[in-house]
């Protein structure tokens, strides 16, 4: 369809993504992270001793057989355009890094899709994600002078989950849903899942749907290996190897801007993607623990999926896993897969998976 006058009706819950903006190791923004990946560029470090104790790992740790250096964090975590965004230096030093990424992030999604904030008059909503404030726990709760001053409602708006996507609302004067998700690994992508709703819902005209995870030093430079545990041993992450034994948690931020289909045809925007549907489930109870994955419930999500968007299974050529590199998630993973295909299909071989 060239403009939505070729109407098709399998496009009326289509979304689009028109803008996108984030920060990964080894890639300052998403160009450069696309590069990385078409050029296998492995973006986990081994770190030497002298780096980790600039980073100030203790270096009682160094020694100890079971600890494993290496990491995938972010530079210039400190840095941040304050004045750009309406904040002083002592107000953004008080905010959890975290936060700074998302909302430069969000400013550049709009900018990337070619909205100026201050001049769409349809709401834009925000749907984010974080991870745990230990910015706050290591850098702000332990000075009692900076807790006495400043008080506890700015340090929570500054540092807490809750509050990551009202603040961008206020800065970036957004007049959608604003919302923060939280559900661990499926937080972004859930994110987006209720951001393209509120597209359909005609809650709002666009919506910013992303999250952030920053390790900050020493955090992100090393860990200890907990065997049986989701790390890896040595610092390798091997998805779906036959010696797959861990991951390694890495830092990042990304945003999407997403957008009614049609809308996007209409108004001539980029489409640098569609979302044909999306679903969300959740595993119960019925499997070996809290945080053991389900066979059932990934295939029933990606059945869910299917049936939503109207597609078969043999239409898709592609998928990107969660692909922890951990044995049992890996292999719970792949089962799900194959049930859910094997409910369109008996065709094999046509679907790569990374």
């Amino acid at each position: 369809m060239a403009n939505a006058q070729d109407y098709d009706s399998s496009y009326d819950s289509t979304l689009a993504l028109v803008g996108m903006a984030g920060r990964f190791p080894g890639a300052p923004d998403t160009e450069a992270f696309w590069q990385n990946i078409a050029a296998r560029v492995k973006s986990i470090r081994l770190f030497s001793d002298d780096e980790l104790r600039a980073a100030g790992v203790d270096p009682a740790l160094l020694s100890l057989p079971h600890y494993v250096k290496a990491g995938a964090p972010l530079p210039d975590i400190d840095q941040f355009d304050a004045a750009f965004f309406g904040y002083t230096p002592r107000e953004a030093m008080l905010m959890d890094p975290q936060h700074r990424f998302f909302l430069e992030s969000c400013w550049q999604a709009l900018e990337h899709a070619g909205y100026d904030p201050s001049t769409y008059r349809g709401p834009i909503g925000v749907f984010s994600s974080s991870a745990f404030a230990n910015y706050y726990i290591h850098n702000i709760f332990p000075h009692k002078d900076l807790l006495e001053s400043a008080g506890s409602i700015q340090l929570e708006a500054s540092n807490d989950r809750d509050s990551l996507s009202s603040k961008v609302s206020y800065k970036l004067n957004l007049r959608g849903p604003s919302v923060a998700v939280q559900t661990f690994c499926s937080s972004s992508l859930v994110a987006v899942h209720m951001a393209c709703q509120s597209l359909l819902n005609y809650e709002s005209d666009l919506a910013l749907a992303g999250g952030v995870c920053l390790q900050i030093a020493p955090n992100g430079y090393g860990y200890l290996y907990d065997q049986g545990g989701i790390l890896s041993p040595d610092g390798e992450c091997r998805t779906f190897d036959a010696n797959a034994q861990g991951s390694v948690l890495g830092s990042g931020v990304g945003v999407v801007t997403l957008k009614r289909f049609l809308d996007a045809l209409d108004d001539g925007d980029t489409i640098y993607a569609l979302i044909r549907g999306s679903a969300i489930n959740n595993d119960g109870s019925l499997r070996v623990s809290y945080t053991a994955p389900s066979v059932d419930g990934q295939a029933s999500a990606i059945l869910g999926a299917l049936s939503y968007a109207d597609i078969s299974a043999e239409s898709i050529s592609y998928i990107e896993t969660h692909g922890t590199g951990t044995r049992l998630g890996d292999a719970v993973e792949l089962a799900a897969m194959r049930k859910a295909f094997e409910a369109h299909t008996n065709k094999k071989q046509f679907c790569a998976i990374g």
